[in-house]
């Protein structure tokens, strides 16, 4: 067992990151190296950088996961906002342990489009749907992704599924439905899409895979 005096250090939560999709965002850490650290208790704060005063995040005071949803308390997207977290066990705190600088505008990952795919005869119709932020609009719709960047989507039809590499560029634009044409008849097409932003030059994953044979 350790001694007392070792006990703030060996549970000092550690590895103390924001992870953000699509504006959703969480405090992630990991907990200190000691064994007993899993039974630790933790508590974050956060704050907008300048700020003098932290704040405490109620739903995450005193919790024994290792994540903290910290998506309304970041929603001022251009702003920079650091976070820390201490851990407590047997009555014994540790010292606090801080985030790097996060600005949600910058670092926030983009997810992927949704795709549709329906096909004529010679030609594959692609529809297109930016993913959705967690924040809502006054009737209560969330608020899509491109409301806040300028994004492009990039399509890409795979020929060939035993070559699934082979990927080959079709569209990057704008347009929520495009078109693919001239393909041949009997052969299988598949098609995957990403959201592109040009002013970070950040890509999204790819979509899932839509299939189809005309």
């Amino acid at each position: 067992v350790l001694e007392n005096q070792d006990l703030p250090d060996s549970i000092k939560p550690q590895k103390v990151e924001f992870h953000s999709l699509n504006f959703n965002t969480t405090l992630h850490w990991q907990p200190g190296w000691a064994r007993e650290a899993r039974d630790a208790l933790y508590f974050v704060q956060y704050k907008v950088y300048g700020q003098s005063t932290w704040q405490n995040k109620d739903e995450c005071w005193g919790i024994s996961s290792h994540f903290c949803d910290l998506t309304y308390e970041t929603s001022d997207i251009q702003e920079p906002y650091y976070s820390r977290v201490r851990a407590a066990l047997a009555g014994v705190y540790s010292n606090w342990s801080l985030s790097c600088r996060f600005t949600p505008w910058r670092e926030t990952m983009i997810g992927p489009p949704m795709v549709t795919v329906v096909h004529s005869n010679k030609s594959i119709m692609v529809k297109l749907q930016a993913p959705h932020s967690p924040y809502k609009r006054k009737r209560g719709s969330k608020i899509p992704m491109t409301n806040y960047y300028d994004l492009l989507y990039q399509v890409f039809i795979i020929n060939n599924l035993l070559d699934e590499k082979n990927r080959v560029l079709v569209y990057e634009g704008k347009d929520k439905v495009i078109k693919i044409q001239d393909l041949r008849p009997g052969v299988s097409y598949c098609i995957v899409a990403k959201m592109y932003m040009p002013m970070l030059d950040h890509s999204s994953a790819y979509s899932s895979r839509q299939c189809t044979v005309l």
